[in-house]
């Protein structure tokens, strides 16, 4: 897979350098490229934003170095997202749909946001990590990418790193525990050490459905739906 994104502070993609995204880069099995839109301004001093029609507070950037960098960069497999409070609020669903991409641009929006052109002729989707505003939609962009790549073949050491986890099947994850067998007076449960596998198997599905009945009722109750509809 490649990646482009199109930031105005590239300096802040320096920790997808680090730990599991940045050894796939090592092993070729993920390209990210990281360009500073501004490079395409055709401002004297290279600037990229203006006040917006209308008034308001803040800058707006400008659809001309948004567009001229996406239409360098694009080709006819490229999907373009934009990071945006706006957008889709990213789910699981979207995340391993994504990760069968070819080519991903994702924008990254700064100041009061892009000159609504550019996001018309040039972007695919709006996505959102959330009901929430930040400062830029770079972070944004760090969450999609590291989602995204934990579904590309041997980025992660196991596939079923991702099988059990929270989400997968619409439930959240059951609890885990390591050694020491006994901490602070609290004890593994007697099932994780039996060697029953069927056992195990069947504790950890009754537990995924007691962590999300009391983290997410809202997940529970569709999951319940679902399951009634299969029946």
């Amino acid at each position: 897979m490649k990646i482009d994104v199109l930031t105005l502070f590239p300096e802040m993609f320096a920790p997808l350098n680090a730990s599991l995204i940045g050894k796939a880069q090592e092993k070729d099995l993920v390209d990210i490229a990281v360009t500073d839109f501004r490079e395409f301004s055709q401002e004297k001093h290279k600037k990229v934003d203006d006040y917006p029609y209308g008034g308001g507070a803040g800058m707006l950037i400008q659809a001309q170095p948004v567009c001229d960098a996406i239409n360098h960069i694009r080709t006819s497999k490229s999907k373009v997202i934009y990071m945006s409070p706006k957008g889709k609020v990213l789910s699981q669903q979207m995340v391993e749909s994504l990760a069968k991409e070819e080519h991903l641009v994702v924008l990254c929006g700064h100041y009061e946001g892009i000159d609504q052109r550019a996001i018309d002729l040039c972007v695919d989707e709006e996505i959102s990590i959330g009901d929430y505003v930040l400062t830029g939609g770079e972070l944004p962009a760090m969450v999609l990418i590291d989602a995204i790549l934990r579904y590309i073949p041997n980025v992660l050491h196991s596939s079923e790193s991702t099988a059990d986890e929270s989400f997968g099947d619409g439930l959240l994850e059951y609890p885990q525990y390591t050694h020491p067998r006994v901490y602070e007076g609290m004890e593994v449960p007697e099932v994780l050490i039996s060697g029953n596998h069927a056992k195990i198997a069947e504790w950890r599905q009754e537990q995924k459905i007691e962590e999300t009945k009391k983290h997410r009722p809202d997940l529970y109750r569709k999951y319940v739906k679902e399951s009634k509809k299969k029946k």
